[in-house]
């Protein structure tokens, strides 16, 4: 999933530098914590939020495929 993500966002992004993307597993969740430069927040999240939302349906639907949930949290430095 990390790698699918990775991809995802490095895609979207136009420079990959100060990009960070770090996961934490929980009991019954993964979640993942992208730190990106404050320039690169604004094409991440998109119009309305509609292209975070539609990078989040993905990464949903890439968990249900391996049994598991996953969730992606912006965080802004």
């Amino acid at each position: 999933m990390e790698e699918f993500l990775r991809y995802l966002i490095l895609n979207l992004v136009g420079t990959p530098e100060g990009m960070e993307l770090t996961q934490s597993h929980g009991p019954h969740k993964t979640l993942f914590r992208l730190k990106l430069p404050p320039a690169e927040i604004g094409k991440m999240i998109g119009k309305q939020g509609r292209t975070i939302e539609s990078i989040r349906n993905l990464l949903s639907a890439s968990a249900s495929r391996h049994g598991e949930k996953a969730s992606l949290q912006i965080v802004e430095e």
